[in-house]
């Protein structure tokens, strides 16, 4: 109390005089000085911590220079001082406070601060503190000056002695609030800083977050897992040193085993059931997230294992055989590499349907299938075989998109879409495709069904055409396969029966067959050119609602979308649907186009454009019947259209990632509007997109040749040379493959003969070594046994000279001696 009482007095001043704010705190700053006792500074920097919320200016004016003295000299040496000034240095550089001129004045105090290196080293340092009222406000305080000016504490963190140090300690800490703190901080430390990121990672980071991650029950943790989940992210993403070191640590396969996967299974192995039937939240699916966005990192690299592959396999079940959330299932799609370097139809997946108002409790498990049917089902009718495929959802066709894009990535080499194509030609000895895949069975869907402007209906049609696009595109064999595909007529939708079927159940039976004369069965091409004449005339019905005549749209734009990519370069193809009568029905679409309409008549134009172009093949509908015809609709309308179509938001929304886009409220009626609310709609993909760029100016020029012009000279090479540039681009394709695996075996060749070459180069020296040693030592011995030579002959010619002075003195000498003498003497003699 004394204490207390002295320092009231000496702050207050005398008896009756009125200080300011100020004035205290110059008095509390002259006790901050390293000259007065510990004790003082304490109770100095106490104070000044109560007057830093409302004297925020004055205090960081005039205490700021003191108050980092005391934090360099005194934070390490007393917990209790250290506690108070890293808070009062918090208050001072916060910049997320409300009062006026608060923000401004963190900025102004966290560049003072920072001004000089000595104080952010302290900090790092006072994190090895265990202490936790040192330890949490150094943390928050990290926080804070990294929130207001990262870029400088990165710096001044890599030349710290305790900056690496400090972070592994309070990753180990394990209270709650520390932790939490811990990770917040380290996201921000290692943003964008390649180096923090190297020199953490070899402070063993990766061992303490993934302990983190365990610990807290992997996917199934908290706000901690999650942060430690970023920070793992963090260190890898856009790092490929550390990508490369991670690669090779025992860390690597947990990444799948987080998810429940594991880390190793054979294409014909099924996926576990605790793998693919889990519980869901929000926390959990946040960060699975988070794993499936690392393990795509190294999924999308050039480089590949066995782990890597467990990956690709680990995205297809979860997005094809799998209860995980549609979220997940997109990110686990387009993650998966353009590239995909394995058969779909040798994976075996196991698909789950839920069972009907049981919430998600019970799944049913359906009949095994290859990866390839699941993707097709999945993109045609929607998760879990159509179950919501009529609400139309933003999700749900991002979801179905995703799927298409990976058949597209899968078809690309030519050899896997024609087998495709031709498994839908009907069999040797048949006229007609007897097996009607779910493709083909939606391509063919009648348009005079009831059912035909259902939703789940027209996105089925919409998204088959975009696949069957896919297979054709720049393949001349496909196409020539596609015109001879018969398909019999398929039954009504609602008759349908499903692809899957329960495990346990078996598939229903066939209906028998009506004995009903049946029409000469139609090509494929001559159905397609049917149902676009009958979604045309539906569409300008006078009775149809705006919304029918939307969806009517919808199915006019897929069959034009396809035709144009079908017919493009194939002279064959365009004779078959000019036969059909393709031509009178873009005729009167564009002869009935209203002021509003824009995609229907440019595509309409586009198409007849083709047709003009590529009319080469003999038959009823020549080029020059066809002239007159682009006269009357007159040349400039018809280019006029096809630049309404590119300027149409429908057409200029479409990226190489979203094609999906949201339902215009006006369409939709008053009444309907909750219900449609979060309704999506699709119109094109980007392939068809850069279809268009790349080959509209093409069609436009087109127009203006006569009808005998053999050729465009900017038509584009003929069927025959796209035939030959698409037969060159597969071979090298295939030799850039093939280079690609003979420099990474060459390299794993020359690394192991460097290696190999070091170890030889090390036993030479060592053996260089020894032999050196070894001769040095014989020289030795050999002076050594000179010079014991040399010793013995003096020895021997003293021991004469001793025994000739004995006789010469009349001494005795030992008969051996004389014997030894006579010796030596006959062999001196011999």
């Amino acid at each position: 109390m004394e204490f207390f009482s002295q320092t009231y007095v000496a702050l207050r001043g005398p008896t009756g005089q009125v200080q300011t704010p100020a004035d205290t705190i110059a008095k509390l700053v002259d006790r901050l000085s390293p000259a007065t006792l510990l004790a003082d500074r304490r109770a100095a920097v106490l104070a000044l911590k109560g007057l830093s919320r409302d004297c925020k200016e004055d205090v960081g004016s005039q205490a700021f220079p003191g108050l980092i003295e005391v934090l360099v000299n005194d934070a390490e040496l007393d917990a209790d001082i250290g506690k108070a000034v890293l808070e009062t240095l918090y208050i001072l550089c916060d910049t997320e406070d409300s009062a006026p001129n608060g923000s401004s004045l963190g900025f102004k105090h966290t560049d003072v601060l920072l001004s000089q290196d000595k104080p952010v080293h302290t900090l790092f340092a006072l994190l090895k503190d265990t202490n936790f009222y040192t330890r949490f406000p150094a943390l928050q305080l990290l926080s804070s000056l990294l929130q207001n000016r990262r870029q400088t504490v990165q710096g001044y963190f890599l030349t710290a002695p305790a900056g690496p140090g400090g972070i592994i300690a309070v990753l180990e800490d394990k209270r709650e609030i520390i932790r939490n703190e811990t990770i917040t901080m380290v996201q921000a430390l290692l943003s964008q800083s390649s180096e923090i990121q190297k020199v953490l990672t070899f402070e063993g980071a990766f061992e303490k977050l993934f302990s983190i991650i365990t610990q807290g029950g992997g996917v199934d943790g908290g706000l901690d897992t999650r942060g430690a989940l970023a920070c793992v992210d963090a260190l890898l993403r856009f790092n490929s040193s550390n990508q490369s070191y991670f690669r090779e640590t025992p860390l690597f396969p947990i990444l799948s085993q987080l998810l429940q996967f594991p880390p190793v299974l054979r294409l014909t192995d099924m996926a576990p059931q605790e793998f693919a039937l889990q519980f869901w939240d929000d926390q959990k699916s946040a960060n699975a997230s988070i794993v499936i966005g690392i393990m795509g990192i190294f999924v999308g690299s050039k480089g590949s294992n066995a782990e890597v592959a467990a990956f690709s396999r680990c995205f297809l079940e979860v997005a094809l055989a799998s209860n995980f959330p549609t979220s997940l299932k997109i990110q686990a799609l387009r993650l998966l590499p353009p590239n995909i370097n394995f058969s779909l139809s040798d994976i075996t997946l196991t698909p789950y349907m839920p069972v009907p108002e049981t919430n998600g409790e019970e799944w049913d498990r359906l009949e095994p299938a290859s990866a390839l049917d699941a993707l097709i089902e999945l993109t045609l009718n929607g998760e879990y075989n159509g179950i919501d495929g009529a609400k139309r959802s933003k999700e749900g066709l991002e979801l179905r998109t995703s799927a298409a894009a990976v058949f597209e990535n899968f078809v690309r080499k030519e050899e896997v879409s024609y087998a495709i194509v031709q498994s839908m030609a009907p069999l040797e000895g048949n006229q007609t495709t007897k097996h009607i895949t779910p493709l083909l069975n939606s391509l063919t869907l009648s348009l005079t069904s009831p059912a035909a402007l259902e939703p789940a209906n027209v996105t089925s049609i919409q998204l088959a055409t975009m696949l069957f696009s896919h297979l054709l595109r720049s393949s001349p064999r496909s196409k020539a396969v596609a015109r001879a595909i018969m398909p019999e007529l398929s039954p009504p939708p609602h008759e349908s029966s499903s692809f899957f079927v329960p495990a346990d159940g078996t598939p229903p039976e066939a209906p028998p067959e009506e004995d009903e004369e049946k029409d000469d069965p139609q090509s494929l091409l001559q159905i397609i050119s049917e149902n676009l004449s009958l979604a045309l005339l539906s569409r300008s019905r006078a009775d149809t609602s705006d919304r029918e005549i939307r969806e009517w749209d919808r199915l006019v734009i897929s069959y034009l979308t396809l035709l144009s990519q079908w017919l493009w370069e194939d002279p064959k193809s365009v004779r078959d649907f000019l036969e059909a009568g393709g031509l009178s029905v873009l005729v009167e679409a564009i002869n009935q186009t209203s002021e509003v309409d824009t995609l229907v008549p440019g595509l309409c134009a586009l198409v007849l454009g083709i047709c003009y172009e590529f009319n080469r093949e003999a038959g009823e509908i020549t080029r020059r019947k066809i002239y007159p015809i682009l006269g009357r609709l007159g040349v400039d309308n018809l280019i006029g259209q096809m630049t309404r179509l590119r300027e149409d938001d429908r057409f200029r929304a479409i990226g190489p990632d979203s094609i999906v886009l949201t339902y215009p409220s006006p369409v939709i009626p008053p009444s309907s509007s909750a219900v449609h609310r979060d309704e999506a709609e699709i119109w094109f993909d980007w392939a068809f997109v850069d279809f268009w760029k790349s080959n509209y100016y093409t069609v436009q020029r087109g127009f203006s040749t006569e009808p005998d012009q053999t050729a465009s000279t900017s038509s584009g090479p003929s069927a025959e040379s796209a035939m030959l540039i698409a037969s060159l681009r597969d071979v090298i394709r295939t030799q850039s493959e093939e280079m690609e695996a003979l420099q990474k075996k060459l390299k794993e060749v020359n690394s192991a003969h460097a290696k190999e070459l070091t170890e030889l180069k090390g036993q030479l020296q060592t053996l260089s070594s020894q032999v050196q040693a070894s001769e040095e030592k014989r020289k030795e011995v050999e002076k050594e046994q000179e010079d014991l030579l040399v010793l013995l002959d003096e020895v021997t010619n003293k021991r004469k000279s001793d025994k000739a002075k004995m006789r010469t003195a009349g001494l005795e000498v030992s008969e051996d001696e004389d014997e030894d003498e006579d010796d030596e003497d006959d062999e001196d003699d011999e």
